[in-house]
């Protein structure tokens, strides 16, 4: 994966159903180059006042999607719910473009499984309600990251900078953070699942669990 496209900007928003449209507004918001694409003529004519580009075209097909070239998008939501099959094409679409990062939505465990295994690199199960803290997750600096029904997330993270050196001991009294560390990968070593002696490295991977919001927050510490 190409750290500069990942950290590009620019996001693709595929499919303008509620929780797309509210996805690609609170991007918007936070001043982010947004490219909105959906298949429904209307919908794409609704939302081209409210969205700074709006597409249409189908995104279940490679060529509309190089033609539009997403792939100079560092990030790309495929928030399509209403046909799991043009969900799970697009993403197949996308994976063959070689796209760095892909999220996608998905509407069960079984659509979950189904899009993690043609190439999704993030799932959430998000409402229409959740697209603002949806945004910030995808700006952030979660490296994968999967949310559950019930408010709930697992993620993988970069050890921040401000807690190298320390254990995850160390850690336990302050309570601030609200995630639990539950595995951790120091570079050139195998994964591990954490215990108190685990010594947080510099440029290592931590599998955090714990609320969604905490979640973030412990990612975005510097």
């Amino acid at each position: 994966m190409s750290a500069g496209r990942a950290d590009s900007g620019g996001i693709v928003v595929i499919g303008l159903g509620r929780f797309g449209c509210h996805l690609a507004g609170s991007l918007t918001r936070m001043g982010r180059e947004v490219l909105a694409i959906d298949r429904d003529p209307e919908k794409v004519q609704r939302w081209s006042a409210q969205l700074d580009r709006v597409v249409q075209a189908d995104s279940t097909e490679e060529g509309a999607l190089r033609q539009l070239d997403v792939t100079s998008f560092g990030r790309v939501v495929v928030a399509i719910g209403a046909s799991l099959e043009a969900s799970v094409l697009t993403v197949l679409a996308l994976t063959e473009l070689g796209m760095p990062q892909i999220w996608a939505r998905a509407t069960s465990q079984k659509h979950a499984r189904i899009l993690s295994s043609v190439g999704a690199h993030h799932v959430i199960f998000p409402e229409a309600e959740t697209g603002e803290r949806v945004a910030h997750l995808i700006v952030s600096r979660v490296l994968d990251f999967v949310e559950f029904d019930d408010d709930f997330a697992i993620a993988s993270v970069r050890v921040p900078e401000s807690l190298v050196g320390r254990t995850l001991l160390d850690l336990r009294p302050d309570d601030r953070y609200g995630v639990r560390v539950i595995g951790a990968k120091v570079p050139g070593e195998p994964f591990r699942y954490a215990s108190d002696s685990t010594r947080l490295a510099k440029g290592g991977v931590l599998v955090v669990e714990g609320g969604i919001d905490q979640v973030q927050r412990f990612a975005g510490l510097s």
